[in-house]
């Protein structure tokens, strides 16, 4: 879900200079001069990419069950691939901007779009986890970086005044509906058919993309044409080492404290080079004069905050509809859809509506739903038997997720200067993509570590399991932990005695509630750390956009 925020930047950014809201472009549309002709078909091309792109981790969200037993694969191998996708995207995308100046806007365009299509077909004919992870998650993140900062630069280019900002207002709805519907869209695609036939119909709308593609109007890159690889290296090293060391640490692996110490080193040594080589007079991979500001510092870490909490309750609600409750696919998306129909209704609502009230007060609103939703699941987890049990949760942390789509975008963005704004909107989105990987993966990983210990401790503690199988438990745990149904475990248990099986199933019970509550805590922080900023961000003044004066320095 952040990857509309590139896509955002330079609409929101000229609804405030003219005293309007993110999400009031629509209702000015009639007075706007229309898209004519190839205009026309060339915007609806770009906001069917964009619908792709987001509803594409939707799809993967509630289709978790049916992924894993089609591919005899494991929930944390599935989660660890979709946290992977996310990390791909936020590692590569500033360099994926880079790349498109160098070999042009239009041809990374049909890159991005291309390796997207190979990563959903891939998954449409995937007999193993291996070949979701090369092609979905790698070859589809590199795809997706490669495309959002082309597609800014090709709107930006082929379009010109109020039919520029229509094209803004349409691929960002475009966006928001995938958002909102697509866990319903995916629940109801994999029940019905099956999950492969969702990604077919991601390939069938990239191929209908690409074939207007004499549409489009290249845009020459006039900068320097410079690339700082080292910039590039530490950039991906720092990020992909803290996401990667996450990912292994859940899935048993060695060297996760390495890999850790790697993305911080990275990324500390990242920002030294920044500087030392602006301060050369040299090409640098982001102008660490961006950060000089206080405003553009709280927006992008907000926006990381919030994407953080966002992905632990998107990985974690899944989880627990489809392994505990042990919903299909559709009734995982319907119970998910408060969460995001509320959020798509409220951004809308806010932007509207926000009026003269300041953003920093409505970021403040935003991270207090979103923490007080989340946290109001965690007494209800134990003890809920189907999903409408946390509808007004979800109703409430969707609200607050809603308020801050509705404003941090353009809280980040308005007090960058023009020449500017989409390296600094290519920050943005690299945070947000970041914090969605960091989010999937922390809370995953914590989940499954509360699972370990606790189903051993309990094992340990049983009554009923002979020595033997207690220390059975521990060793298969320690080697590999992983949610499971009670159905798979009775299936898995079928040769045990009566006895040990009805005590196994009752820890089973038992602990997994207990692993998700502690993953829920995850967003919940992430939320407290948000809400606690938000406090701060109240004593300074709000962005004004800048001209060509240039930035805004706090």
């Amino acid at each position: 879900m952040t990857f509309g925020a590139d896509i955002h930047a330079q609409r929101k950014r000229h609804d405030w200079r003219d005293g309007g809201s993110p999400m009031t472009e629509a209702a000015s549309s009639s007075d706007a001069e229309q898209l004519k002709g190839h205009q026309r078909l060339l915007a609806l091309l770009l906001a069917a990419a964009m619908f792709v792109l987001v509803v594409d981790t939707s799809l993967m969200n509630v289709s978790i069950s049916a992924v894993v037993r089609d591919l005899g694969t494991t929930v944390s191998g599935v989660q660890s691939a979709i946290a992977l996708e996310a990390l791909v995207s936020a590692a590569f995308i500033l360099i994926g901007g880079k790349v498109g100046d160098l070999i042009g806007r239009k041809r990374a365009y049909v890159l991005g779009l291309l390796g997207y299509a190979v990563g959903a077909l891939a998954m449409a004919l995937a007999q193993s986890l291996t070949a979701v992870i090369v092609f979905w998650a790698v070859l589809g993140g590199i795809g997706a970086s490669l495309l959002l900062p082309a597609m800014q630069s090709l709107i930006h280019g082929n379009f010109e005044g109020a039919a520029q900002k229509q094209v803004y207002a349409l691929v960002g709805a475009a966006a928001a509906i995938a958002a909102a519907v697509g866990p319903l869209l995916g629940g109801f695609i994999t029940t019905y058919l099956s999950w492969r036939v969702g990604f077919v119909l991601e390939v069938v709308i990239i191929t209908v993309v690409l074939s207007g593609i004499k549409l489009v109007r290249d845009v020459p890159y006039t900068g320097p044409r410079t690339i700082d690889v080292v910039g590039a290296l530490l950039s991906v090293m720092g990020m992909g080492g803290l996401v990667l060391g996450i990912l292994v640490w859940q899935e048993g692996g060695e060297s996760v404290g390495a890999l850790l110490a790697t993305g911080v080193i990275a990324l500390v040594a990242l920002a030294y080079w920044l500087v030392r080589r602006k301060r050369a007079g040299k090409p640098t991979l982001i102008d660490p004069d961006l950060f000089s500001s206080k405003l553009f510092r709280f927006g992008i870490s907000q926006q990381m905050l919030q994407q953080i909490a966002l992905g632990g309750a998107m990985i974690a609600l899944p989880i627990y509809l489809q392994m505990v409750l042990e919903y299909n696919a559709l009734q995982a998306g319907l119970s998910l859809a408060p969460l995001s129909l509320s959020m798509f209704a409220m951004a809308l609502l806010a932007g509207k509506k926000a009026g003269q009230r300041r953003p920093s007060s409505i970021i403040r609103l935003g991270f207090a739903l979103l923490t007080v939703g989340i946290a109001m699941l965690i007494p209800i987890v134990p003890r809920a038997e189907f999903g409408w049990a946390l509808i007004v949760p979800l109703l409430i942390a969707g609200s607050g997720l809603g308020l801050l789509v509705s404003q941090l975008n353009n809280y980040t963005l308005a007090p960058i200067s023009e020449e500017r704004v989409s390296e600094a909107a290519g920050v943005n989105s690299a945070a947000g993509s970041f914090g969605l990987s960091f989010g999937l993966a922390f809370t995953g990983a914590i989940m499954l570590a509360t699972l370990s210990f606790s189903f051993t401790k309990m094992a340990e503690a049983s009554t009923v399991l002979p020595p033997a199988q207690q220390q059975q438990v521990a060793q298969a745990l320690e080697n590999d932990a992983e949610l499971m149904t009670n159905t798979q475990l009775e299936q898995l248990l079928g040769n045990q005695p009566q006895e040990i099986r009805d005590e196994i199933i009752r820890i089973n019970t038992e602990v997994r509630p207990i692993s998700l509550q502690v993953a829920l805590l995850i967003p919940i922080l992430a939320g407290l750390v948000g809400l606690f900023n938000s406090f701060r961000m109240m004593r300074l003044p709000d962005p004004a956009p800048s001209g060509s004066e240039g930035m805004t320095l706090g």
